[in-house]
């Protein structure tokens, strides 16, 4: 049984490995296998995501037309957002193996994953769903996050490897920092050589931010819990 003082140590340990990171929070779910909509688990995270942001729009590539680099706006800011995207990518109508719309027909489709997100004005939000990624690959997905002030912040989608070529698999990723906002977002699969597929892309600006049915940080759960084990002890001395 833990005693005081080793719970006191682990408390302290999470109040650090918490505060770090208090201003910025990332979203992930995946299922590696689905029925060609996007999984539940994905789903849940996307709405994790949504949750913590208030009048935002939903980017579905349904009007995007033309060849890239590809500008088109996003929705659900006061004014709506201009953004350029371009790299190794293609606009897609139809499924294809492994690979399709999570709403509507079109969406993006990414040679190796690597394009940029290049945005008019600078975001503090923004997730997506991802569908095929994991096959024919040997490391992780990265987006290389670049803040106003030019600063790059590379985060790593904890996506399975090995997925099966037709397994339809679905993932959602998203991030929400209320302390800095961002102009360009790239992705990159260094391990890559196979085809990926995007959808359904959200972005927020920093008054977009809200708090809604905060969950106890794990400081608050262990800090509880000492109370609770302060508790125990004073009762065993009486």
């Amino acid at each position: 049984m833990m005693n005081i003082k080793t719970l006191a140590a682990a408390v302290a340990l999470a109040s650090m490995s918490v505060s770090a990171n208090a201003a910025l929070s990332t979203f992930f779910g995946e299922d590696p296998t689905t029925a060609g909509v996007l999984g539940p688990n994905s789903t849940a995270a996307r709405a994790s995501f949504l949750s913590g942001l208030s009048g935002v729009g939903n980017q579905d590539f349904e009007a995007l037309t033309g060849v890239q680099p590809f500008s088109f706006q996003f929705p659900g800011t006061t004014t709506p957002l201009d953004a350029t995207l371009a790299g190794s990518i293609g606009l897609a109508t139809s499924p294809s193996t492994g690979r399709f719309a999570t709403s509507g027909t079109n969406y993006i489709t990414a040679s190796t994953g690597n394009f940029t997100i290049s945005f008019a004005t600078a975001v503090s939000a923004f997730g997506f769903n991802g569908i095929d990624i994991g096959d024919f690959v040997t490391s992780q997905m990265t987006l290389t996050l670049t803040d106003i002030n030019g600063v790059e912040t590379e985060f790593t989608v904890p996506h399975s490897l090995n997925i099966g070529n037709t397994d339809q698999a679905t993932l959602f990723w998203g991030i929400i920092d209320d302390t800095n906002s961002y102009t360009a977002i790239s992705f990159a699969n260094a391990g890559g050589g196979d085809t990926f597929a995007f959808d359904d892309m959200v972005i927020g600006d920093v008054g977009q931010i809200v708090v809604t049915n905060p969950i106890p940080e794990p400081t608050s759960l262990l800090l509880a819990g000492l109370g609770l084990g302060l508790m125990s002890l004073r009762r065993k001395k009486q």
